[in-house]
């Protein structure tokens, strides 16, 4: 055989190689209809990170999927107030959310459990325990309850613990002060004798400008220098002992969710979790600068003392201990959380350098 005819031969395999690959691709695709999702946000797009993150996850789907998922960022309010996102998703009302599972505390206390934990895990630990652990699992159950399908997407970074008008010196410093607060931790400052209501993070401002409230917690320095907190309260106070970590979540409802064929599942699964490498490499670059921003225009930068420390886990271990009378959901979550905890300090002790 002339080499002229071998080469054709092997053009013509060629060729009817490609034309099987090209039916098996036509035929994914006409596996994988396209779908599309509004998602509507708790967080204003242009956000840093709590916001970005929601429109990366959007922007990475659509090359992801090849524009057979086509999902729309929405701007809190512009479908649904961002706190009745939960509600319009378990009504199949709307199709999909970005938020935190600590939102929706008033569905049961269990959700924060998802969400952050104070005097809780770094990232790492608390995505082992999601993943590994059994604590996505336990979420799925959750959620399963208001007909809606819970993927984490995202983490970050720990968050400040708060700014106040005036310095905090003493735990007697804090009672009777009107603050905004999130999550678990909002159960340990009530204890300590705060007046603490929860706010989106839109209206922090506005009510720390005419004194509804008179300090607030919202997020990590980068996060809050945006918001513009310094320019009505300058005492900003370290560690963030009630979100050592964050983690955010896609809501889908039920019925959109079971549309999606096995690929389109895997997709969002597979931008998730990039969105999770994302918000956490992110989060531990940009804080430094943004400190260094803040103390410019004035913040004082405080840590708080050992003894108001130890106050805050003392009150901690007693909304654990009551939430868990309340709530066999809380109980259950906290119950896996804590074990694996217990056994991952092996691990933890031995593993990582005292710095």
């Amino acid at each position: 055989m002339s080499f002229r005819r071998l080469g054709r031969g092997f053009l013509s395999a060629a060729l009817a190689g490609a034309a099987v690959l090209a039916l098996g691709a036509a035929g994914a695709d006409a596996q994988d209809k396209k779908v599309r999702l509004a998602l509507a946000s708790t967080y204003p797009g242009g956000m840093t990170q709590l916001g970005t993150l929601g429109i990366a996850m959007t922007q990475k789907l659509s090359k992801v999927s090849g524009g057979s998922i086509e999902m729309r960022f929405n701007e809190p309010g512009a479908l649904v107030p961002a706190l009745q996102i939960f509600d319009s998703i378990s009504t199949g009302a709307l199709d999909a959310g970005w938020s935190t599972p600590g939102y929706w505390t008033g569905k049961d206390i269990a959700f924060a459990i998802f969400s952050s934990v104070p005097f809780g895990p770094s990232a790492g630990e608390y995505l082992a325990w999601i993943y590994y652990g059994g604590g996505h699992q336990l979420l799925d159950e959750l959620y399963a309850k208001y007909k809606i399908k819970s993927l984490i997407c995202g983490v970050i970074a720990p968050e400040a613990s708060g700014w106040f008008r005036k310095e905090i010196k003493t735990v007697e410093d804090l009672k009777g002060l009107k603050m905004r607060f999130f999550g678990l931790g909002a159960n340990v400052m009530q204890k300590l004798g705060v007046s603490t209501q929860l706010l989106a993070g839109g209206e922090i401002y506005q009510a720390l400008q005419l004194g509804t409230i008179d300090a607030t917690e919202f997020s990590m320095p980068a996060i809050d220098l945006s918001l513009g907190f310094h320019q009505v309260a300058k005492h900003y106070y370290f560690p963030g002992w009630h979100q050592q970590s964050t983690l955010f979540d896609l809501m889908i409802s039920e019925k959109k969710w079971n549309e999606l064929s096995a690929t389109q599942k895997f997709q969002l699964q597979m931008v998730c979790g990039d969105n999770i490498r994302e918000g956490l490499a992110e989060g531990e670059a940009i804080q430094v600068k943004a400190l260094d921003e803040l103390k410019a225009k004035g913040v004082q930068i405080h840590q708080w003392s050992p003894e108001i420390l130890a106050a805050m886990r003392k009150a901690w271990d007693e909304v654990v201990a009551e939430q868990s009378a309340k709530s066999p959901e809380f109980k259950k979550a906290w119950d896996s959380y804590a074990a694996f905890r217990k056994n991952y300090a092996i691990w933890r002790d031995i593993g990582y350098l005292k710095q």
